[in-house]
């Protein structure tokens, strides 16, 4: 399942969103194209990453915030981007540039503290922005749990988008992250899924003040737990696939 879209686009631009885009493609850019082989690019983020062995030790604490910007690979790279496309916008149109930047920010780092706790004596780093994401999606949940998402389903050879309201989406993710994370120790992890728990649940934390603000239940039945603002209709092209009719 891959979400590709939402139906409800923001009300103002999401400038914190586009830059936060513009700032993990162009640092992952920066280094993936300059450094010249793998066991460079260890120490890079050996530097950089979130090491939660230095961090208990009290050192490496700038890991929390740089290891934000950092990524695997392409497809790491690719694949947070895309969750913050579709789910920061409508979060950053509810708290406003500067609150959402700092929502943002609080998010990773307590994604970080959750890592360090379930790994303290680790020293392979952690970097990626999916720790600050989980926290976006954590607080889109809460605010707007039946909004609508395009979601692409492959199985197999079977191709098909579905609009899936939020609440499913985001609360599948969510549990296959405690599936792994209590299901993999953490020696053999190659995905700091107790970061993406910790970047959840703080993300409903940090949202709770404005959901509380805008009415709480009130909130979500005035909204009818969506954006309010107009949904967006996407036209689909028909296939132009031969249809070959049964024979009776």
């Amino acid at each position: 399942m891959f979400p590709i879209r939402d139906h409800n686009p923001s009300g103002r631009r999401p400038y914190v969103t586009w830059a936060l885009l513009a700032a993990n493609i162009g640092v992952f850019l920066a280094y993936w194209l300059t450094i010249p082989d793998d066991m460079a690019l260890g120490l890079f983020f050996f530097q950089w990453g979130l090491v939660p062995g230095e961090v208990s030790q009290g050192y490496g604490l700038h890991g929390f915030f740089t290891s934000m910007f950092l990524h695997g690979g392409w497809m790491h790279l690719i694949g947070n981007m895309l969750f913050l496309y579709i789910f920061g916008d409508n979060l950053e149109d509810e708290m406003g540039h500067v609150g959402f930047a700092l929502f943002y920010l609080a998010s990773g780092v307590a994604a970080g503290l959750f890592q360090v706790v379930s790994e303290p004596g680790a020293y392979v780093p952690m970097v990626g922005a999916s720790g600050a994401i989980a926290g976006v999606m954590g607080g889109y949940l809460l605010l707007f749990p039946k909004a609508r998402v395009d979601v692409l389903i492959i199985f197999v050879i079977f191709f098909r988008i579905f609009p899936i309201p939020a609440w499913i989406v985001l609360g599948l993710w969510f549990a296959l992250q405690l599936l792994s994370g209590f299901a993999t120790p953490s020696a053999e992890a190659s995905v700091a899924y107790w970061a993406h728990i910790g970047g959840f649940v703080a993300g409903v934390a940090f949202t709770l003040p404005v959901w509380l603000r805008r009415g709480g239940f009130a909130f979500w039945n005035r909204t009818h737990g969506v954006p309010p603002h107009p949904e967006a209709s996407y036209p689909v092209a028909r296939s132009r696939v031969p249809v070959v009719p049964r024979r009776k």
